[in-house]
This record gives structure tokens, sequence and C-alpha cells, in this order.
């Protein structure tokens, strides 16, 4: 009782002086906002993943024995770098033999041509029979193919030997490594994990009752890991019109329209879209609504009577939300005035001053 009446003589205190009111005479002071008629909007929350353009298993072209390992999971890596180096000590040994069996066919047929070359100076002057011209033909013709057999054979074992390294497609980020110095290696084999982090995609899964509502170039909101206050802008790359049967998605493929500090591959991502309902309702700020703990969502609506300004609790239907206001399906009509702010502790009937009104 007497913090009743403590109350009550503050209340005295802050009027003017000498005029004393009722506790529900007092005027509170709201903030409030207009309802208003805009089209509404659809916001489709998703979760994702950053995903890279590139994300191979490399493997080697032939089998070999490891013998040098230049990177391990971590290293950032240009393309053509080396990476694994294998024994080649016997392929290399078959390349230099083909390359003295190129040496000595080319030395054959540069013989071959220069006897020929005589040899048809001096079929003018019968000096030679036509018949040893025609062999020198045949005979350099001869050269000439066997010639290209050995250089052939020089190319493959050349290839053989280049083989016996790894080198980087491309520049990125070796993810895993599964082999160690010492081990047998063999083609199909996953070595090493290599994946680009210069051109990340975010792949969502959404739902398909949302598929003809988005297209390639519509704009997405999203946030990386667990730092869901940290929104950066995106762009819808493509829709991918295929839908997987056990969970009734497609994938939603987006890019990022700037720089993302400590964007990586394999990160957690979360995104909003936001859809046109083709409709349009009454929305108001989102801070207006209250809700109850037996499932009610009311607001407090503003009535004017001569001048003086009351509450009065209104029950509402909610429907979609979108930055900051949410869309009434019922309980409200476009131009009523609803408190925004001051509005947790007021009472059917009381008075009200308006301090201020904002337009969001």
């Amino acid at each position: 009782r007497f913090g009743k009446q403590l109350h009550r003589a503050i209340l005295v205190l802050a009027l003017l002086p000498g005029l004393a009111l009722s506790e529900e005479q007092v005027a509170a002071p709201v903030v409030v906002a207009t309802a208003v008629e805009q089209d509404i909007l659809q916001v489709v929350r998703l979760s994702g993943t950053v995903t890279a353009l590139r994300n191979a298993q490399l493997s080697v072209s032939t089998s070999g024995l490891v013998t040098a390992l230049q990177v391990d999971a971590g290293d950032r890596v240009e393309q053509g770098q080396l990476l694994l180096e294998m024994d080649a000590e016997l392929a290399r040994q078959q390349y230099a033999s083909a390359r003295a069996a190129r040496t000595q066919a080319e030395r054959a047929l540069a013989d071959a041509r220069r006897r020929l070359q005589e040899a048809r100076k001096l079929a003018p002057q019968r000096s030679i029979a036509e018949t040893a011209v025609r062999d020198l033909e045949a005979e350099v013709a001869e050269d000439e193919a066997a010639l290209e057999q050995v250089s052939a054979d020089a190319g493959y074992r050349e290839g053989i030997l280049q083989r016996h390294q790894l080198k980087a497609p491309f520049s990125g980020v070796i993810s895993s490594r599964s082999i160690e110095l010492g081990e047998w290696v063999t083609p199909g084999q996953a070595v090493l994990g290599l994946v680009s982090t210069d051109q990340l995609r975010l792949d969502f899964q959404v739902p398909e009752d949302h598929l003809a509502e988005i297209r390639a170039g519509s704009s997405v909101d999203f946030s990386l890991g667990a730092d869901r206050d940290r929104q950066y802008p995106g762009t819808v790359l493509t829709a991918v019109p295929v839908t997987d049967p056990t969970v009734r998605t497609f994938l939603l493929r987006v890019v990022a329209d700037e720089a993302v500090p400590g964007m990586l591959p394999g990160m957690s991502a979360s995104a909003s879209i936001k859809l046109h309902s083709g409709e349009q309702g009454v929305t108001i700020p989102r801070d207006a609504l209250l809700r109850h703990s037996d499932g009610r969502v009311i607001v407090w609506v503003i009535e004017e009577k001569k001048g003086q300004y009351t509450a009065s609790e209104r029950r509402v239907q909610p429907g979609f939300s979108n930055e900051g206001r949410v869309a009434i399906l019922e309980g409200l009509a476009t131009g009523e005035r609803v408190v925004v702010e001051g509005n947790e502790s007021l009472r059917s009937g009381q008075r009200i001053s308006i301090r201020s009104a904002v337009k969001r």
C-alpha cells in the first residue's frame, strides 16, 4: 500500500504544480506508425554451403614409387607448380636410349640425302646408272620413315618420363594428402586434393514450390558460418530446374557481389531471398506486434476523441515479414495508427501522448 501511495505521489510531482491526476489520467508517451498498403514480399530462408568452381582429387598418370613430396595439406600452390615426384630412373634411361636412336637415324638420313644429291648431279653425264639413283631414293625414303618411327618413340619415352611428376592443374590450396614418401602409386589413385579459392559459389537447396518464382539475376542476402548479423549481397547465378525426388528440392547457385573476407570452400552459409507474392496488403512495423503466451498477437491502436488520444488493444493475424515490416492479414485497416514504442505496459483506454511518428 505504501508503495502504491509513493507511486501516485511521484506522478503528482511530475505534473503541473497544483494539478493532481489519477494514474489512469496520466498520458503515456509513445511513438506511433501508420498502417500502409504495399506489395507483400515473402522472405525465404535458406541454408547451404560455400563451394569451389574447381575441386579436384589429383592422381598420377603412371605407376611409380614416390620419391619427393613438395606440398602438404593447407599449402597454397600456383598452376604448373611441382607437387610430387616419382622414381624415374628407368624411364630416364629409356628416354636417353630413344634419343640416341633418333640421333643415329638423323645422321643416316643426312648421309643418304647427301649421296642421293651427288648421284643426281652425275646422272645427266651418264656417270652413274639410273638404277643406282633409284636405289638411293628408296634408301632416303626408308631412312625418313625410320627417323619418323624413332622420333615417335623418343616422344613417347619423354612423355612417360614427364608423367613421373605431378604438377598443379590450377591455382588453389591443397585440401588433403593421402600418400607418403616411399609409397607405390597407380593411375586413378587419389593422392592430393586441390581446391580453387578464387572462384567461389554458394549452393543452396530450395523447396520446389519456389522454383517458378526464382530467376537468374535475383538478389540474395547471405551470411557465413555462425555470424548471422553480418550480411553480404549476392546474385543468383543459376537455378537448376531439376528437383531431388527424395527431398523435393532444387539447387540454387549464388555468387557474391563483392569480395568476402574469410570466405572458404566448405563453410556453412545462410541466405534470404525475397519473392513477390503478387498481392498487396496492410503492413506495419514489426515492433508494433506483441505476442502473448496464449498465442494471441495484438497491437495497440490509437483512437482520438475530442483531441484526446487513447490506446485500444486490437487482436491481429500477422503474415509474411520483411525488412522490419509485417503484413497484417486480419484486424487492421490502412491508415490506422499503431504504437511501436512504449507499447509494452499500456492498458486499454489509457491516455497517451504521441511523442513522434515514424515512417518505416
